[in-house]
Parts: C-alpha cells; sequence; structure tokens
C-alpha cells in the first residue's frame, strides 16, 4: 500500500510540472561554499527549465570563499553560460577540507577571485532588474542571506522565501548550522518563510542511477558522472545531501512538513526516491517546453531520406534544444536555409550565455531585410522566442551582416559570425548561383545539402565572436570565451 501511495504521489506532482507554460515556476539565487554535494545540486539547478537561476554566491564553508568562487565560475564558464552572475560573501569563516578543495569543477585556468564581485552588489543588481518573488537557495551557512536583508532590507522584501539544507531544527544542529550559528538564529526571527530541507540518503546514487546519468546528453548530467566517476572517496558525493533541495523544489509533495514557529523542516515522505526523479531534472523533462507538440520527434523516420543519417549527429553534438529549434526555423523558413541555421545557432548561443529561457531578451538584428542574409531572422525569433510578435525583435535594414545584440537584464552582448566562415558561405552561394542560378531547383537542393552539413558541423561555440557592450558608452570588449580557434576546412563540406 505504502509503495502504491507513493507511486501516486509521484504521478500528481509530475502532472502538475508537466502542465506548465513557458514562464519557469522557480526564481533562484543559490549561495554555495563548494561542496561536492552542492555541485550536484547546482548541476540540477541549472539543467531544469523550470528554474531560473538568477546569480550564485560563493560563501565560506567546506573551503575559503576564494576557492569556492573558482570553481563556480570555472564551471559555469564551461557550460558557457558567461553572463550568469557570481558573487563572492568573504565572511564566514571556513574549514580547509581537502577532498572537496582538490576537486576541481571544471578547468579554471585564468580564473582567479581576486576581482569577484561583492555579493552584495551582484544580489542588488539582480533583484534590481528582476522583479518576480525569488527563492534565496542556502547550501551553506546562512551568513549570506542575512548579510543581505541587513543591508538591502527593501529589495530583500523580494525574497519570497528560503530554502536551506541542514540536518534539522528539533533540536537545530548541522554542519550548515553550526558555520555560523548566529546567522541561522537572526534569520530564525525573520519575517521571510525558513524552510529547512534534510534527512538526507547516505548510499543513494547506485551504480544503476550512475548508468543512467551516463546516457543523458546534457553537459549537466555529464559533469555529474564524471563527479562519481572521479574516484574520490567521499560521502557526499554518492550521498544525496544538499542535492536533496532541487528534489524538494520539483517535488514538493513527496516531503513532509513539521513546523516550529515560523521554521518548515522538510523530509522524504517515502523511503527511497526514484531514480527517475534525478533522471528527469537533470535531462530538463521537469516542464513541457512546447505549446502544440508534446515533443519534436527524434525518430529518423519521421524525416526526409537526405536528412535522417546526420539526425543521431545533430542531437549528440549540439543537443536536442538546437535540433528542435533548427526543425522548427526550416518548416517556417519554407526551405532549408544556411542564414536561417546560423541564426538558430547564434540565438540558442545568447541564451546559453546568460542561461535563460525563451521571451527573455530584446534582439536587435543586423541582417537587413534583404535575402539570403535576412533569413537569419527566422532563426533568431525561434531559437530566443524574441518574435516581432512579442516585440522583442528589431531589424536593422542596413546592408545586411550576420550579427545581432541580445540584451537581458541590461546586459548587453553582440554576436557576430566569424569573418572565415560568413566569407566561405557567400563564396560557396556565389558560385551555386552563378552556375545554376536562383530560379532552378538545382540551385535550392544544394543550398539545402549545404545548410544540413553546416548544421551538422559548425558549432555554436566557436563560429560566433561574442563583445560584451557597455550600456552607457557603447564601447565593446571581447568576452571570455573569445580564443584562438582552430580553423578547420572541413566543417565546411
Amino acid at each position: 500500500m505504502k509503495k502504491i501511495i507513493s507511486a501516486l504521489i509521484f504521478i500528481l506532482c509530475t502532472q502538475v510540472l508537466l502542465s506548465h507554460p513557458w514562464k519557469p515556476s522557480h526564481y533562484v539565487i543559490i549561495d554555495t561554499d563548494g561542496g561536492m554535494d552542492d555541485l550536484k545540486a547546482i548541476n540540477m539547478l541549472l539543467a531544469s527549465p523550470d528554474v531560473r537561476v538568477l546569480a550564485i554566491i560563493a560563501s565560506g564553508g567546506v573551503m575559503p570563499a576564494g576557492e569556492a568562487y573558482v570553481k563556480i565560475r570555472s564551471l559555469l564558464d564551461s557550460y558557457h553560460h558567461q553572463g550568469l552572475m557570481v558573487g563572492i560573501n568573504r565572511n564566514p569563516a571556513a574549514r580547509e577540507m581537502p577532498v572537496p578543495m582538490n576537486y576541481a569543477w571544471a578547468d579554471d585556468t585564468g580564473v582567479s577571485s581576486d576581482n569577484a564581485a561583492n555579493f552584495i552588489e551582484v544580489l542588488t543588481y539582480v533583484l534590481k532588474y528582476e522583479k518576480t518573488p525569488v527563492s534565496f537557495i542556502s547550501l551553506a551557512s546562512l551568513n549570506t542571506v542575512y548579510r543581505f536583508s541587513e543591508n538591502k532590507p527593501g529589495l530583500f522584501s523580494q525574497v519570497k522565501e528560503i530554502i536551506w539544507s541542514n540536518d534539522g531544527i528539533k533540536p537545530l544542529e548541522g554542519f550548515n548550522y553550526e558555520l555560523d550559528t548566529a546567522s541561522a538564529g537572526k534569520m530564525l526571527e525573520n519575517e521571510t518563510p525558513l524552510k529547512v530541507v534534510g534527512y538526507y540518503f547516505m548510499e543513494f546514487y547506485t551504480s544503476t542511477l550512475l548508468d543512467k546519468i551516463e546516457t543523458i546528453n546534457n553537459p549537466y548530467a555529464r559533469r555529474t558522472a564524471e563527479l562519481f566517476r572521479s574516484g574520490e572517496d567521499h560521502d557526499f558525493i554518492l550521498g544525496l545531501v544538499d542535492d536533496m533541495i532541487p528534489i524538494y523544489l520539483h517535488y514538493p509533495g513527496l516531503f513532509i512538513a513539521d513546523s516550529l514557529d515560523k521554521v518548515s523542516f522538510y523530509s522524504p515522505g517515502i523511503e527511497k526516491f526514484s531514480d527517475d526523479l534525478i533522471c528527469d531534472i537533470l535531462s530538463g523533462n521537469t516542464v513541457n517546453r512546447n505549446q502544440v507538440f508534446k515533443d519534436i520527434p527524434v525518430d529518423t523516420s519521421f524525416y526526409f531520406a537526405d536528412l535522417q543519417e546526420y539526425i543521431p549527429d545533430i542531437i549528440k553534438r549540439h543537443g536536442k534544444e538546437e535540433f528542435d529549434a533548427g526543425v522548427l526555423t526550416n518548416e517556417l523558413h519554407r526551405h532549408f536555409g544556411i542564414y536561417a541555421t546560423i541564426g538558430v545557432k547564434m540565438g540558442i548561443r545568447a541564451r546559453e550565455y546568460f542561461h535563460i529561457g525563451v521571451d527573455e531578451m530584446k534582439v536587435i538584428s543586423y541582417a537587413g531585410e534583404v535575402t539570403p542574409v535576412s533569413c537569419m531572422n527566422d532563426g533568431l525569433q525561434v531559437s530566443t522566442g524574441a518574435t516581432a510578435g512579442h516585440g522583442l525583435l528589431k531589424v536593422v535594414n542596413d546592408d545586411g551582416i550576420p550579427e545581432a545584440t541580445f540584451t537581458y537584464m541590461d546586459m548587453t552582448i553582440k554576436l557576430s559570425l566569424r569573418n572565415d566562415i560568413a566569407n566561405e558561405i557567400r563564396k560557396e552561394l556565389k558560385e551555386i548561383n552563378f552556375i545554376h542560378g536562383l530560379d532552378s531547383n538545382i540551385y535550392w537542393e544544394l543550398v539545402r545539402q549545404k545548410a544540413i552539413l553546416y548544421w551538422k558541423n559548425l558549432d555554436r561555440h566557436v563560429i560566433f565572436e561574442i563583445r560584451a557592450i557597455e550600456e552607457n558608452t557603447g564601447a565593446e570588449s571581447p568576452e571570455r570565451d573569445t580564443r584562438t580557434l582552430i580553423k578547420d576546412p572541413a566543417i565546411f563540406h
């Protein structure tokens, strides 16, 4: 009977999540001390389209805040989320635990905390521009949230709840509590609801679950699997500890609440969570992203013969989201277009930079209104949701060039197609036109063949130059991921 009840609760929770419109349910700020369980939690929160991570704060705990900052910033850069803000709170005392300190979350070459933004500045900026009520997720002590509430009480009123990972409240104890008992005591008196999530499973990630995670095709799942396969001997790797919070956030119905004054303690209401919970969160299957189709099919039999052999590679190399946007764009465009495909890749890359969903950026396209370059506008609209109908897309009618600016909050970046790639595309289209002419069926068939190859071979992480634009001056500066690139002629053929 207990298993039946648990299954019913899971089904009801899943149904609610899958009936969601385009806007995510949770806007969150994460505070972390760089623990190994925090890496798992952050990966799940980043992977879920039903969560919008507004900023991550590094604070002291299992390591000094500076060490935690390097791990977070390098992780986000490895995911190409250079525009997701990271702040630092150097105040809390830290313990130097060698295993989590020595484990690199990503390649941190060139990453330093020396010039890291203060957490008060980051949180002030985020809450100035994001008016949606925010959940403050504390994976360490409550020092960060307490100090911000004292420094910026007006802005702190936008925090609707604090979700804190800790062992319990009766009695109040645990590692995260012991890091700063004074701040915890102050937040217990605060009017903002404090939700404590705990009672951990210390041997949760079985070999069966790890095998399932390794089949998920996104960087968050891959980095999680790397942690498990690292050979590091630490209870918090295979245990479900701070990474209990993403499960609570997505499936609160699976938890039982125990209240003490204004504080609620949430513990699992079942003996063991299903592996599917973790896999669904890591794979992004927490909410239906579409409005008409339940999903864009990956079965190659749904597609024309000339495309079928490329579909598995396109999805494996570029992910399901770029594939879906590519399919919809070329149907909208009414022919398989090269610049339409470039627009898809550019829009997905810009969203990836800020780590945001659709309909959240203003876009200015410099592709103009003259084909073939203007075809890029269709790809931009589908991939970003910044459509003309939503009033989020402006097309500049100058000489068409494959570049666009993207503004989120008040941060603006410009993405430009690399000159060598733009010149190669221009050269190939000119040759096809010269030989066959625009009015011939052969011309459009050859364009289709080229577009399919470009879709498969062009990596959105290397084909664009990205520059940040200063809000007041309009000055441009290269971003962190604008680096010397290997030019491979094979990508064009």
